[in-house]
């Protein structure tokens, strides 16, 4: 669906990306996890046509988004990071108002709307001003208006920044239903783990504007990359300073695979045996994202 290719974005001694190339595939969850700074909103804001890039191809179907924005904006959405609508109109007169730009006429546009409405679950909200809106009330509502044109194409950057927990578990509901049920591809930016650990199919990390690994979400997180020893209670006196490969989390050791992995296996099991400390598991691979992302980035997800 789209295909990235060496791009390259800096603001003066900035490099924002970094020689990025990228694959999402289509009909997917693509999730693209990176902290603050990283380049996410640098690359959805080129691919949406709002910044240029000053080096690389970008191709989203059959259309090159340097000669052809116009044919791929028709297809797609964006729904940004600030609230893209008119305060101090009401929710219904704002669905009307991004409608009729998109040329939808009467009958189409009501038909639209009651779908955006539905899916967005915006009915008892409709004749209230916008600016009167919970944070949770604003992200839905934007995201009704990212929908009314039938969207092939639908980027969503930071969607749940700002809102209650409540309203982030709807959003993200919301998003893997359309998801399902329409077909939409979703481009879906965060600097939350959980998030894009619970929604996405396919994950990206991106950080300092470089795509470090990109891969399905199963093949990322059941790869063999760690040992996790689990342990039956968390160990007081015992530490791996020396070795960077080897951490201890409360009641959970992990080492680091590599060519010794076998050797330190057994250096971490004997110094528990001589503490005393049962082994309730050992598993070979990750389990969860965030250590796939400690391990690539050698740093925790900067919020």
């Amino acid at each position: 669906m789209i295909k990235i290719k060496n791009l390259c974005k800096s603001f003066q001694d900035h490099k924002a990306l970094d020689n990025l190339s990228l694959h999402i595939p289509a009909g997917k969850i693509f999730g693209l996890l990176g902290p603050n700074g990283a380049g996410k909103t640098t690359l959805i804001s080129i691919l949406n046509g709002i910044l240029q890039p000053d080096r690389g191809s970008i191709t989203v179907k059959k259309y090159e988004l340097r000669t052809q924005s116009k044919s791929i904006k028709a297809f797609s959405s964006l729904i940004p990071q600030n609230n893209a609508f008119y305060p101090t109109l009401t929710a219904y007169e704002n669905l009307e108002y991004f409608a009729a730009l998109y040329g939808l006429n009467s009958s189409e546009m009501k038909k639209r709307i009651a779908f955006c409405v539905e899916v967005a679950s915006l009915e008892s909200q409709l004749h209230r001003q916008a600016k009167t809106f919970s944070g949770g009330l604003k992200r839905r509502l934007n995201l009704a208006i990212g929908l009314l044109n039938k969207p092939e194409i639908l980027y969503l950057d930071e969607p749940t920044t700002g809102v209650d927990p409540q309203s982030r578990e709807h959003l993200l509901a919301t998003v893997r239903k359309i998801n399902k049920e329409q077909g939409i591809t979703i481009v879906y930016t965060s600097h939350y783990i959980e998030e894009i650990e619970q929604v996405c199919d396919y994950i990206g990390i991106i950080d300092q504007g470089k795509m470090i690994v990109t891969d399905t979400k199963k093949n990322l997180t059941t790869g063999n990359n760690c040992i996790s020893i689990k342990l039956k209670s968390a160990p007081k006196t015992l530490s791996f300073k020396a070795d960077p490969d080897i951490s201890i989390n409360k009641n959970e050791i992990q080492i680091l695979r590599s060519k010794k992995d076998t050797k330190k296996l057994a250096q971490v099991l004997h110094a528990l045996a001589a503490k005393n400390i049962s082994v309730t598991d050992i598993r070979f691979g990750y389990t969860k994202l965030e250590d796939i992302f400690m391990k690539l980035t050698s740093k925790e997800l900067r919020a």
